[in-house]
């Protein structure tokens, strides 16, 4: 298919978040994403203030940092501490007098508002982010194919209705789209072009939609003398929820018109050609490797609902 751009391409509705049956608990139970933990979702809506949070140029990230009351606030910290050292850590909590909770940050924009946790280390000032979202069974279903049938892995956990992520780092697509792709040399937008081809095929195969330019991130990687970018997804939310095939094609989204041109620029069909056969070959022996994880995953999505029967199709 030519890559090209469908200006009036847009998400039908916004979707709805789908409890987790019992049936998916029992399949994260068997492969570990089911874990008890010490502080749900709604324990963290119970925030007494908030004040905006802006980026280094002063704009509004549509993020506010959350207070508690302080008998609250001691108990909060412990929980987060011991969710960050389940999640990152073996759970042995000789680690939790080192670790400090610098910020909780609230998300009242998009589907899954979610809650951003900034974990410090005390004896160096490293620190890493963790979320905690209300468990939507479609996202978890998104995060599990990304976790199987992507080069990357993803560490995540469940415990009744809230779900625990880690981080995934890089650069914003869009802020890496307005502000450094010019400065890229040739042969760097070259390979990012080679990436958006294959990240396009494996969201396409995998019914990932929504991949709009702030829902992935580039990834860069210093390799001896040059710089190797990779797209990563970030958002989970659309997993096969659209009847518009073309919402699962970052190509057809307006947002991404910058990196379409890019790749017709660079690439005659034949190239595309090869990297799609390149990004369904990989995928193919992931599938082979996960054969009776995915077989299981899809016969809880095949008994589920995540979708509705009147979402628009063509």
């Amino acid at each position: 298919m030519t890559y090209h751009v469908m200006k009036d391409l847009k998400i039908s509705k916004k979707k709805p978040s789908y409890p987790v049956n019992e049936r998916l608990h029992k399949y994260l139970t068997e492969y570990n994403r089911n874990t008890r933990i010490s502080v749900l979702y709604d324990d963290l809506l119970r925030f007494q203030g908030s004040v905006t949070v802006y980026d280094k140029d002063d704009n509004d990230t549509l993020w506010i940092r959350v207070y508690y009351n302080d008998y609250e606030r001691e108990e909060i910290d412990l929980s987060l501490k011991r969710v960050y050292n389940n999640l990152h850590s073996d759970g042995n909590e000789k680690i939790i007098p080192f670790l400090n909770v610098d910020a909780v940050d609230y998300c009242t924009f998009g589907n899954s508002k979610p809650f951003r946790v900034k974990v410090r280390n005390v004896l160096n000032d490293n620190y890493t982010y963790f979320y905690v979202k209300k468990a939507d069974a479609s996202r978890i279903y998104g995060l599990e194919l990304e976790h199987m049938l992507s080069p990357y892995n993803l560490n995540f956990m469940v415990y009744k209705d809230t779900l625990i992520e880690e981080h995934i780092a890089g650069i914003p697509g869009d802020e890496f789209i307005e502000n450094m792709l010019d400065d890229c040399s040739d042969s760097e937008k070259s390979q990012i072009a080679k990436e958006f081809v294959k990240f396009n095929e494996r969201c396409m195969i995998r019914l990932l939609g929504d991949m709009r330019s702030y829902n992935y991130v580039i990834v860069p990687t210093h390799d001896f003398d040059h710089v190797v970018f990779k797209i990563r997804a970030i958002d989970f939310d659309q997993q096969s929820y659209e009847g518009k095939f073309n919402v699962y094609r970052p190509q057809f989204f307006k947002e991404n018109a910058t990196m379409v041109n890019l790749v017709a620029k660079k690439f005659q069909k034949e190239s595309i050609d090869q990297y799609k056969v390149e990004e369904r070959s990989i995928i193919a022996k992931r599938m082979i490797s996960y054969h009776d994880r995915i077989s299981e995953l899809l016969n809880c999505m095949i008994h589920d609902t995540i979708s509705q029967p009147n979402i628009s199709s063509y």
